[in-house]
């Protein structure tokens, strides 16, 4: 049983037996680090049913427990908080507990299936950091699910079809004198998206010429020639033109294999792809059995709308009076065809920009009209834009963050900056270059996580790889470092614990930080939310380095105790290495 039960068990028995009054909960907290103690009990509440003074009742409570729970060796009561001291023997039992640090915190595979949705990126462009922050984040919460017992799925719907796909092709067919990927060097997603921003700056000029000749702006945005033609090259695409629809799947085919050499890059990797190409028809079906259903109506001009005012909100169109789909037709279909694909998925989650909070809403409301009853198990997982010093990206303008080559910036960053410490002298340059990697991509990865997906990234590249602080680099050192202790210790990180040594302080410190591990991998995945691993990794390591600088470990004043502390580092390592593959992050051997 659960220390924390057992306590809530004795501290209603002592009110009973003590006071013959019941008490329903017990409210537990962590006992602040001022006072001594490891875990608090809050009196306050217990004089709804207790009369009397705090202070008397939580003596009275903390003498019934020293004497009626083992594990409890002493207390103190600071107003109405009953700080429990508990006994060396506890955490060390707690510590030997534990066969396999590798593997703590973390739940076998259960039948309860989960998809993530997560990049879904347009095929006119490259990967930039907006899309990062969106990949990461799917990434780690995928992991975190999977490691809090969860069977997980993961997906991205990738947007290939629509007018700003037919910008880039047609500012290829027009200005790209048939160059490819091979005949320029230049990965194909970049090459794509630079005919995207042609198509813009082109696009600009038509309008300011039209403008000239006396047309309004809206006018000259309306019927510049350039735009006409992409909006009339969509209407091929649409009606299955072969020569449109060839130059559709060439281009595309490049954008693919440069998504995928920066998938692999970020270490990240889905199970299943949907495309819009083939989605966005999909719901059409269902808005018909909708209509008959009556959770659609019809307007006089033929579309189609779901009236959801009742819910707070507005009417909401799911088909055009053309018969066409709209994004809300398309989102129906694939969550639909999703299951259908995937019979034991009861629960999705969207990772998308918080811009689209509203269109969530609407689409999760209409799946449970539409009588689903896995609809209630979806969720947005809306998160903040990623700001720059210099401002806002603009694709279509090219001021965008590569994310290619953000990751090489980091890892030259991180170069600059191991090189400046100069303790990897004796690496050899494969291993330094792979460090490098590792050490940028961390502090890219960590960056951006440790973040609450809900608010707003000021993205400070040079920051991120600050070897001090709450950084990837930080922990990364870290972890190299009780490698370093467990090497140099050898045979010794085996040797059996001795059971009645007494604990230092910073030992037992570094023992309830790792308790709390599983239950913030299980609040984590609760939350969708890896900052919350993130921060606890953070934790674990500023206790690990008070310990180190405070404890002796090869010095100790016995062979137990030094045993002890070289396993608990060990502990500690494979910890902060759980924790970092539940980030999507590496942690290197040597730094």
């Amino acid at each position: 049983m659960p220390l924390q039960e057992t306590l809530s068990i004795k501290i209603k028995e002592a009110i009973q037996n003590k006071y013959d009054a019941t008490l329903e909960t017990v409210e537990f907290q962590a006992t602040r680090k001022e006072f001594e103690g490891d875990i608090t009990v809050v009196v306050f509440p217990m004089l709804r049913v207790v009369k009397g003074n705090p202070v008397q009742i939580g003596e009275t409570i903390g003498n019934y427990l020293v004497e009626h729970v083992q594990e409890v060796s002493g207390f103190n009561v600071v107003k109405g908080f009953l700080n429990i001291v508990l006994s060396d023997a506890y955490f060390l039992d707690f510590f030997t507990s534990i066969s396999n640090f590798a593997n703590f915190g973390v739940k076998n595979e259960g039948a309860e299936a989960f998809m993530v949705e997560y990049s879904s990126p347009n095929t006119n462009k490259p990967l930039h950091l907006g899309h990062i922050r969106n990949i990461l984040l799917g990434d780690s919460v995928a992991r975190i699910l999977q490691a809090n017992g969860k069977k997980v799925y993961k997906t991205q719907i990738i947007n290939d079809r629509g007018i700003h796909i037919c910008k880039s092709m047609l500012a290829w067919k027009r200005y790209g004198n048939n160059e490819t990927p091979e005949s320029t060097g230049i990965k194909g997603d970049k090459l794509v998206g630079n005919y995207y921003v042609k198509f813009d700056q082109e696009y600009k000029k038509e309008i300011a010429h039209l403008t000239s000749e006396g047309k309004t702006e809206a006018e000259a945005k309306a019927e510049a020639p350039i735009l006409v033609e992409a909006k009339e090259m969509l209407r091929k695409w649409e009606a299955g033109d072969p020569e449109t629809v060839a130059l559709w799947e060439k281009m595309n085919g490049w954008v693919y294999n440069g998504f995928d050499i920066t998938y692999d890059a970020l270490g990240v990797s889905f199970d299943k792809l949907y495309y819009e190409s083939d989605t966005y028809l999909l719901g059409k079906e269902f808005v018909a059995e909708g209509l008959q259903s009556g959770v659609f109506f019809k307007k006089e001009d033929g579309s189609v709308w779901c009236d959801l005012t009742d819910e707070g909100l507005d009417e909401k169109i799911v088909l055009r009076s053309d018969g066409t789909a709209v994004y809300m037709t398309q989102d129906i279909g694939t969550a639909i065809q999703r299951v259908k694909d995937h019979p034991d998925v009861n629960g999705m989650i969207y990772t998308v920009g918080n811009e689209q909070d509203y269109h969530f809403k609407v689409l999760f409301l209409i799946l449970k009209k539409l009588g689903f009853e896995w609809a209630k198990n979806l969720f947005h997982l809306s998160y903040g834009m990623v700001d720059l010093p210099s401002g806002k990206m603009k694709s279509r303008e090219g001021t965008v963050v590569d994310a290619d080559d953000l990751i090489s910036d980091m890892a030259t960053t991180a170069k600059n900056i191991s090189e400046e410490l100069g303790k990897i002298d004796d690496f050899s340059n494969e291993e330094k270059e792979a460090l490098y990697h590792t050490i940028g991509l961390g502090a890219l990865k960590y960056y951006i996580l440790k973040v609450d997906p809900k608010k707003r990234i000021l993205f400070n590249p040079e920051e991120s790889v600050d070897f001090q602080g709450n950084t990837g680099p930080f922990i990364q050192y870290t972890y190299a470092r009780i490698q370093s202790i467990v090497r140099k210790a050898g045979d010794e990180v085996s040797i059996a614990l001795d059971q009645t040594l007494e604990l230092h302080e910073k030992e037992k410190s570094l023992l309830k930080q790792i308790q709390l591990f599983p239950e913030t991998i299980d609040a984590a995945a609760t939350n969708y939310s890896p900052a919350l691993l993130a921060n606890y990794t953070y934790d674990l390591v500023k206790e690990f380095n008070s310990f180190y600088q405070n404890v002796p470990i090869f010095a100790a004043a016995s062979e137990a105790e030094k045993s002890f502390r070289i396993q608990l580092s060990r502990a500690v390592g494979e910890v902060i290495k759980t924790a970092f593959n539940l980030l999507g992050i590496n942690v290197p051997e040597r730094m």
